[in-house]
């Protein structure tokens, strides 16, 4: 018998070989549930969006056990599929990247994301290889996103960067990931070299200059990603309701959701256990 966690496991590896997953990155347990109940198939978390909403800067810096406070909460209140972003796994060493995982997993993640940052390919490759044979000992399946931040960093020169993309890619998939993250790529032949010859599916983020949806999908793209994009412009509307208000009382003029639709999306979320 399947549980509901191998159920969606199952359905989240589904989703990347049917057009491009759109992921619009939520940050706690309600814009989870916002999120998926405007028809998203599927939840991913923002690094960044979790670390500012838990008070810490973005960069390896949140404490596991609140990133896992986070996941837990998150899976309480939806019905698809969650992948939760890891950072650089919040650890150097291997081992402990790899128990993080099966935590995350624990708490109901069929998913993960993690980066090489700005290290080494191969202190990520080990990572990887750590993660595999954790989760393979524990009989869990999780879908293993491994982003390589060449272009979001500048690692290599422009004309460079998809070669040592597609290298990393090669290392990273002999280690046991399941698809390659590469944010910060916009170019579509950039984009359609490294779709097709990666080896993995391709997971881009949402930047100016990307090329049409359609045309990502035709290039090979098969996960898109908002990343920080959604969290940043929710601080920017809320600073700017705050100041309106704290400068003289005043209301800005727009959009809200009414109290009661708010409310009435977790009129039917089980209870914590």
């Amino acid at each position: 018998m399947h549980t509901r966690n191998d159920d969606h496991a199952s359905r989240f590896r589904t989703l990347h070989t049917q057009g491009v997953l759109r992921l619009a990155n939520a940050w706690d347990a309600g814009s989870a549930r916002l999120i998926e109940s405007l028809g998203a198939p599927a939840i991913a978390t923002t690094s960044a969006g979790v670390a500012w909403a838990r008070g810490y800067v973005d960069g390896d810096a949140l404490p596991i056990e609140r990133l896992l406070d986070t996941a837990k909460e998150i899976a309480r209140v939806i019905r698809v599929p969650l992948s939760v972003d890891m950072e650089g796994g919040y650890s150097d060493d291997p081992a402990v990247v790899a128990a993080n995982v099966v935590r995350a997993a624990e708490t109901g993640a069929v998913g993960i994301n993690i980066e090489d940052g700005g290290g080494s390919p191969d202190a990520l490759c080990a990572k990887l290889s750590r993660i595999r044979d954790a989760l393979a000992s524990r009989g869990l399946d999780v879908y293993v996103n491994a982003r390589t931040d060449v272009y979001l960093r500048g690692l290599a020169p422009p004309e460079a960067r998809v070669a040592m993309v597609l290298e990393r890619a090669a290392r990273y998939r002999e280690a046991g990931a399941d698809g390659l993250f590469v944010p910060g790529v916009t170019e579509a032949g950039a984009i359609g070299d490294i779709a097709s010859s990666a080896g993995l599916p391709l997971n881009v983020m949402l930047r100016p200059g990307l090329p049409p949806l359609e045309e990502m999908e035709v290039l090979g793209v098969r996960r898109l990603s908002a990343g920080s994009d959604i969290a940043e412009a929710v601080f920017a509307h809320v600073g700017a309701l705050a100041n309106a208000f704290l400068q003289d009382g005043r209301v800005v003029p727009g959009e809200r959701m009414a109290y009661g639709a708010i409310n009435a999306l977790f009129s039917e979320v089980r209870p914590s256990a």
